[in-house]
């Protein structure tokens, strides 16, 4: 789970957002802090609000002191804070809101930013040393979440690291991390983990020595459990497999963290603890029930010891037994799967009857805290929301699609999850539910019809989930829901949710899409408005001068951080040649061309293969040789790197964005223009490293290896990404011995269920890899018509959820720009992505 999701959801009901236009003026804490002096000036940027002293030069990096606090507290800390540093002309940031404050330290929030309300940023060690000393006795007494990546200083809310002070960026594993400067004055990694760290060149500071030594005076031996594996994280704490040292007892251990992971009421880790240990012993004797042993304290945090329970999250069965991710499924295949499914509903529905007969509500049914054994019978974990039925109490916290609406009351908050959980068992969009209510209906008929459920299974799912307030309103059904849909139709639907969607009031975004536009910037060809501008121009939806406009001002005010192709410069630069805007595409190639030296990623969507690939593009447009050449210096330096490129490791990087394919693609296009067969040698040895990293999946096909247990279909890093290229091998040598591998890769992208709609990582590519090597014709109506899962109405258009289903999504990569792209593959021969030829079958 990528955490940072969850931090997003926050502001907007619909899409992905920062903190910002869903807040009050009582929220933000500026109403609680006097005016700045003279001589002081301040920014926002997403979350935090910069404040520092005109004059006062920043250092580079150093060490940073972070101040901690609660929800309730916050306002004082800031306040007594504020004013110190002020007073002093030492610069800092702070979070602006009290609700960013609680997101920050919510259950799901990423750990390594958890409790950190101010950072403030000492010119040396001495103003360091004087800032801890004075302030750890103005705020001394205030309480707050211990920060993990810190050294706490004393007993109170201060804490430290050694750290970047200003935005500094390196290519790492394909990615860009902030980084620091060594001691050569190369950049490094700035380690950004739950865990205290300090470069080994870095001198601890002598007013730091002794608490590094308090740190460190926590021994594990004095600890009564010997922990032999984590089996869980998140920001309220860890859960872990460990031996009892006394007696050798096998046990669950769980930890919880003071004034972290908190819910909407502000209740934390601890809290919910002492709540599960109670209830636990409530339901002591119910099968499938954890036996609760004891809880402890220990380095400031709350343990609770209780027993192993055997088997995997339901989700993980559901992995491996669900039959319509197989690319051949039949008759026989999906009667077994719906006889196992309804067996295992039917255990989890006898031990919530158990709970509720010792008067107790669950009120976290959800697939992590369902156990499936290998003979399917059922346990039930996580009883940290838990209550006594009279108590009449609301969740605050729950997994989206599960979690019940406030109208339901008592036993009827398990029922509704209960409800969710026999549509998720056949259909796993629940999450989709809690965006989109009005897709309720059509979900549920669907596995009526497919799994040859009964009437009366089928109403309590909708008995269980049908909203008593404000139920939609809107059809249930989509133009994609009729047997055959009208591709016209459907393209313009989609065009006019995405434009229906814009913001062009907005600096930082003009169509909303996935987090990793508040990363990247929203400007960009994968995740901004580039990618969405391409999208609508050339799947025939039109051409918009405001929008072009915004583009054209968003690159000089804020230009891309990085010269890649879906993340960076050349996309963009692509997307401004294309409509024209010759000059800023021209000076976006030109004045990124420094960074490109100190790019080691390979891939096509932030490496070295776009841009060569788009360099390639300016050198057809503009007729111009010195942009060919370019492109070839890249595509030596890439066969190079083949030449010395590590074995496959655990985690998957193959397909067209990231792995070697992309790379491939420009070997062929360089073959294609200078006839030297080399080229085309190379590129099938990069096809070939890509292969190294697939394997046979359950069903039989051909996929990418993704860790142990996980393989991977899709295009962006997937097989249909390796397939892709080789097809575009097959048009230029049809006889290459690695084509035989063509067949194996394309047999994964037909499968019935795909998780989500997106171009690069979902249902869209695959359909558009279909249509590009001329599959199937009945697989692509399929994708075709299921695409309807997911379409949401917005605004008299079609919209689609992005990453996790949570929120909608514009963009190309992940939202509604990607499905444009890969309807207007199908309907009018639009090749799916830049730098590919036209699909070999195409027209409706």
């Amino acid at each position: 789970m990528d955490l940072r999701y969850e931090a997003y959801c926050f502001a907007d009901r619909l899409f992905y957002d920062v903190q910002s236009s869903a807040e009050t003026s009582e929220d933000d804490f500026s109403q609680v802090l006097p005016a700045l002096p003279e001589g002081w000036a301040q920014g926002d940027r997403n979350i935090w609000r910069h404040t520092y002293p005109q004059g006062v030069p920043l250092p580079k990096q150093g060490w940073k002191i972070h101040v901690s606090a609660t929800v309730l507290n916050a306002g004082e800390v800031l306040l007594k804070s504020y004013e110190y540093l002020v007073a002093r002309r030492i610069p800092f940031k702070y979070l602006r809101t009290r609700s960013i404050v609680l997101a920050r330290n919510s259950k799901y929030a990423p750990r390594e930013g958890s409790g950190k309300l101010i950072t403030i940023y000492p010119a040396d060690d001495s103003e360091l040393e004087s800032t801890l000393r004075e302030l750890s006795e103005i705020l001394k007494g205030q309480s707050g979440a211990y920060i993990l990546s810190d050294l706490r200083y004393g007993a109170g809310p201060l804490f430290v690291r050694y750290g970047g002070f200003v935005e500094q960026w390196l290519e790492k594993d394909g990615k860009r991390v902030l980084a620091i400067e060594g001691p050569d004055g190369a950049l490094v990694p700035d380690q950004r983990k739950p865990t205290f760290w300090t470069p080994e060149w870095v001198k601890i500071p002598a007013c730091l020595e002794e608490h590094l030594a308090v740190r460190r005076a926590g021994s594990a031996d004095e600890f009564p459990y010997r922990v032999l594996r984590s089996l869980h994280f998140s920001n309220g704490g860890g859960v872990y497999e460990a031996i009892r040292k006394s007696d050798d007892q096998r046990v669950v251990l769980k930890e919880a963290r003071p004034h972290s992971g908190l819910d909407r009421l502000n209740v934390d880790a601890v809290a919910r603890l002492h709540r599960e240990h109670e209830m636990l012993e409530k339901v002591a004797g119910v099968p499938g029930v954890p036996e609760v042993f004891e809880r402890f304290s220990a380095w400031e945090h709350e343990f609770m010891a209780m027993s192993e329970v055997p088997g995997r999250p339901l989700g993980q069965w559901l992995g491996q037994h669900y039959p319509l991710t197989h690319h051949e499924i039949s008759d026989e295949a999906v009667a077994a799967y719906t006889e196992r499914a309804l067996k295992v509903i039917a255990a989890v529905e006898r031990i919530i009857g158990d709970v509720h007969a010792r008067g107790l509500v669950f009120c976290d049914l959800h697939p992590l805290n369902i156990l499936v054994d290998d003979d399917d019978s059922i346990s039930l974990i996580d009883f940290e929301l838990a209550f006594r039925v009279e108590e009449d109490k609301k969740p605050t916290l729950g997994s989206p699609g599960f979690q019940a609406p406030p109208d339901r009351s008592g036993f009827e908050i398990d029922e509704h999850a209960l409800a969710a959980l026999r549509l998720y068992v056949f259909l796993p969009l629940i999450t989709m539910l809690e965006l989109a209510p009005v897709k309720l209906q059509s979900h549920v008929d669907f596995i009526r019809r497919r799994f040859g459920l009964s009437e009366e299974y089928c109403a309590k799912i909708l008995a269980g989930l049908e909203r008593r307030v404000d139920p939609p309103t809107e059809s249930p059904t989509t133009a994609l829901d009729a047997p055959e849909p009208e591709l016209p139709t459907v393209l313009k639907m989609v065009a006019a949710a995405i434009l229906a969607s814009a913001t062009p009031q907005r600096d930082d975004r003009l169509f909303p899409g996935d987090v990793e536009q508040f990363e990247t910037g929203g400007a960009t060809f994968g995740y901004g408005a580039a990618g969405v501008l391409h999208a609508l121009d050339v799947t025939g939806q039109g051409r918009f001068p405001d929008h072009e406009r915004w583009l054209l001002e968003a690159v000089r005010r804020d230009p891309p951080k990085e010269p890649g192709f879906f993340s960076g410069a050349h996309g963009i630069a692509y997307v401004l040649e294309e409509f024209g805007h010759h000059d800023l595409a021209g000076e976006l190639v030109r004045s990124y061309a420094a960074m490109v030296p100190d790019t080691e990623d390979h891939g096509l969507g932030s490496g070295l293969a776009g841009i060569a690939l788009n360099l390639l593009h300016f050198a057809g447009t503009r007729d111009d040789e010195t942009f060919a050449e370019q492109a070839l210096e890249l595509g030596e330096r890439l066969d190079t790197a083949l030449a010395n490129v590590e074995p496959p490791g655990d985690k998957a990087r193959a397909g067209l964005e990231h792995g070697w394919s992309g790379p491939a693609l420009l070997f062929l296009r360089l073959f294609e223009r200078t006839g030297d067969r080399r080229w085309l040698d190379v590129g099938v040895k990069a096809l070939e490293r890509d292969l190294a990293e697939t394997m046979i999946a359950l069903d039989g096909s051909t996929q990418v290896r993704d860790g142990s247990a996980r393989t991977l279909p899709y295009v962006g890093t997937g097989s249909a990404g390796i397939a892709l290229v080789l097809n575009e091998f097959r048009l230029v040598e049809p006889d290459l011995p690695v084509l035989d591998k063509l067949p194996e890769l394309l047999s994964a992208t037909t499968g019935e269920f795909v998780i989500q709609p997106a171009l690069m990582l979902g249902r869209a590519g695959l359909l558009a890899t279909l249509v590009h090597t001329g599959g199937p014709g009945h697989a692509i109506d399929r994708h075709l018509t299921s695409l309807a899962w997911h379409a949401v109405p917005y605004q008299g258009g079609l919209a689609f959820p992005g990453i996790q289903l949570r929120r909608l999504s514009m963009d190309l990569n992940t939202g509604g720009a990607g499905v444009l792209l890969a309807l207007g593959t199908l309907a009018n021969g639009t090749p799916m992505l830049p730098f590919l030829k036209a699909p070999t079958l195409a027209g409706r």
